[in-house]
């Protein structure tokens, strides 16, 4: 384990915010998005057998024998803990390796727009980061309950799978639980949770229409739910969370969105002037205008509404990118790269800017 223990180390001094090892392949490290390969011996079956054998935990072991693969947090005393998954390719061993930072980054290093903490202080409702995988959804919402915790005096409770950074108690009290180690799944851990006396209650990742319903209830009690989801911009997400249920239930399951829904925030990792990345954000608040399109069924003028929302912190992707490169602090390559229309965006950079979206909200 004490090479082992090396790679992990090399890759927090080297930056590296992933590590994968496989059998006779290098060790790779994902630094500044790009992946590299670094000199250390080539891994062997026996070798990382032993590895996998150490490092999973006693709670996934049965797991990880049915399924094939688990994910569980690593930690090293002296080093740092790592989300990590480990799977199978060829009948062989595999990890991925995620550094998790032990101390949970304030909004202003994650370069956060001020609407979010005004989200996070909301008193109930849903409110979801969504993203591809990788974009930093899980940071941005610690970001936000460690602004809570810093602030108010709430009682929030988490349900992870795994635990990736590790709250303590300041103005708020954490109690933060794993699901296979505290709690046998999601679905059991919500079902429980609202005789546990929360304010606020966080679940990793929304999964399924019985952990989605077990939220709008939460929310419909006077509660605050944060969670995470995977979409490509903020107005899918409605149509990702209906695509959870049976047909026959999705005019209910919208309307009572409709009631709940506090936000949407879609982020996307852009590449920053001088190294590194910065998060562009795309949000939807569930104003007026928001949650008549819900109750009606029109959810394919979300975006006009999300792009005529400005007054109320709302933004698209391409007013967000727009932004990022009048600082400064993009470029208008990148930004048109990463934008959801890059030929509207190419227009806006030329000064001009259609209004389209509010005659298509008429």
């Amino acid at each position: 384990m004490e090479l082992f223990h090396r790679i992990l180390q090399t890759a927090i001094d080297g930056g590296a915010s992933d590590v994968h090892v496989k059998i006779d392949g290098p060790i790779i490290f994902r630094i500044n998005r790009q992946l590299v390969a670094i000199e250390a011996p080539v891994p062997t079956q026996e070798w990382l057998d032993r590895v996998v054998d150490a490092i999973v935990p006693r709670h996934a072991r049965m797991r990880l024998d049915t399924d094939r693969e688990v994910d569980f947090s690593y930690a090293v005393p002296g080093v740092g803990r790592f989300r990590t998954n480990v799977f199978q390719q060829k009948g062989q061993w595999c990890l991925a390796m995620r550094y998790v930072k032990v101390k949970v980054p304030s909004f202003e290093e994650l370069n956060l727009l001020p609407t979010l903490k005004g989200l996070a202080e909301s008193p109930r409702g849903i409110l979801l980061i969504s993203g591809s995988t990788g974009c930093g959804k899980s940071t941005t919402l610690a970001a936000m309950v460690e602004h809570i915790n810093t602030g108010f005096k709430k009682h929030i409770i988490t349900l992870e799978d795994p635990i990736e950074y590790v709250f303590e108690d300041n103005q708020s009290v954490i109690e933060q639980r794993e699901i296979g180690l505290d709690s046998l799944s999601f679905e059991m851990g919500l079902k429980h949770i609202l005789r546990q006396d929360p304010d606020i209650i966080m679940v990793g990742e929304m999964r399924d229409a019985i952990s989605f319903m077990a939220a709008i209830n939460a929310a419909d009690t006077g509660h605050l739910v944060l969670s995470t989801l995977h979409t490509t911009n903020a107005s899918q997400a409605i149509g990702r969370i209906l695509d959870f249920f049976k047909p026959d239930e999705r005019d209910q399951v919208r309307r009572q969105l409709a009631a709940t829904l506090r936000a949407v925030v879609c982020q996307r990792m852009v590449g920053k002037v001088g190294g590194g990345v910065i998060p562009a954000l795309e949000i939807m608040i569930n104003t007026p205008t928001v949650r008549k399109l819900l109750e009606e069924n029109r959810t394919e003028k979300l975006p006009a509404a999300i792009e005529t929302g400005v007054d109320d912190g709302m933004q698209t992707f391409n007013q967000a990118l727009f932004n990022l490169v009048k600082q400064g602090r993009v470029t208008e390559k990148e930004a048109l790269a990463k934008a959801t229309n890059p030929q509207t965006l190419e227009m806006n950079f030329k000064g001009i800017f259609l209004d389209e979206a509010r005659r298509i909200l008429t």
